[in-house]
């Protein structure tokens, strides 16, 4: 099995990258993948919709001009509602012709909600759990069309959020995972307890850290997602209060030989100084990581 440091990739968000109204300064992407490169990565995540190359084979060209790979990317998806589903599957497909040309072998779904944002959680009744599945199913194969396995990420916000629905999802199908660090501490859930539980469905990983006190103050809703994240509630790996380290050895331990991307949500003012900003986090995590390595 390769090393930890050998399967590190980053994610544009790390890097601010979010076009959405009032997140802040996005950067451009020839600066977000040279600082990758500069900080020891060889792959990214694809980041929203239009930040890389959107024709598979310009994004491929880009990439390969810059000693870079994609190994995965978020595509988000409502599939408790039927009558959005054939839109949604349209973008899959689009999402997954991307991916695939890159050289990636899975596409990371987020189970969307139809509200806007992450601020409002949703819990599924049986009726809507009945669709979600048979879209799931619509979505995996998709994915599959084109060569990718399928990492159902839970997310704060999304459908699949708290511990319980987490473990209907996980008695009610054999989707693969994509395990969030910060996000499964954020809804409460232990992160090491679930790479154990899912290590044999494990197909993705992000790794992001979490001020815990920011973090119950989302939990408790005294302050939205957004604010939180915009006010610095991810941090580097290691300056935070997950147990990051323990995640990596339950996954090590058991097998797992895919990635582990960078993803420290970021929000910027302004264009960062060169080696400030988010280069110098993704450098600490990547520390972080190599201090694994040597001391597993």
């Amino acid at each position: 099995m390769s090393r930890v440091v050998e399967r590190i990739a980053g994610a544009p968000i790390t890097w601010g990258v979010d076009p959405s109204p009032g997140w802040g300064f996005v950067m451009e992407r020839d600066r977000v993948l040279a600082e990758m490169t500069s900080v020891g990565l060889s792959a990214t995540e694809l980041g929203p919709d239009g930040f890389l190359p959107v024709d598979p084979d310009e994004l491929h060209d880009y990439l390969r001009s810059r000693s870079m790979r994609v190994v995965g990317g978020f595509v988000p998806a409502v599939l408790y509602r039927p009558d959005l589903i054939d839109g949604e599957l349209s973008y899959v497909d689009r999402a997954c012709a991307q991916l695939s040309r890159s050289g990636s072998h899975v596409v990371v779904l987020g189970p969307d909600s139809h509200h806007d944002g992450y601020d409002r959680s949703i819990d599924m009744d049986d009726a809507e759990w009945s669709v979600f599945l048979s879209n799931l199913r619509a979505f995996r194969d998709v994915a599959e069309g084109h060569g990718l396995e399928t990492a159902l990420h839970q997310h704060w916000g999304m459908a699949i959020e708290r511990r319980h629905h987490v473990e209907r999802l996980l008695e009610s199908s054999d989707v693969g995972l994509c395990i969030d660090t910060g996000h499964l501490f954020l809804a409460g859930v232990d992160p090491v307890e679930i790479a154990k539980l899912a290590a044999g469905r494990t197909h993705h990983v992000h790794l992001k850290d979490v001020d815990d006190a920011d973090a119950g103050r989302v939990r408790a809703g005294e302050v939205g997602f957004r604010k939180a994240v915009i006010e610095g509630m991810f941090k580097p790996l290691g300056a935070g209060d997950v147990d990051v380290a323990g995640v990596v050895r339950a996954l090590e331990s058991a097998g797992y030989e895919g990635w582990y991307v960078l993803e420290q949500d970021t929000a910027l003012g302004g264009d960062p100084e060169p080696g400030l900003g988010p280069v110098a986090d993704a450098a600490r995590s990547v520390e972080f990581l190599r201090r694994l390595d040597a001391d597993p």
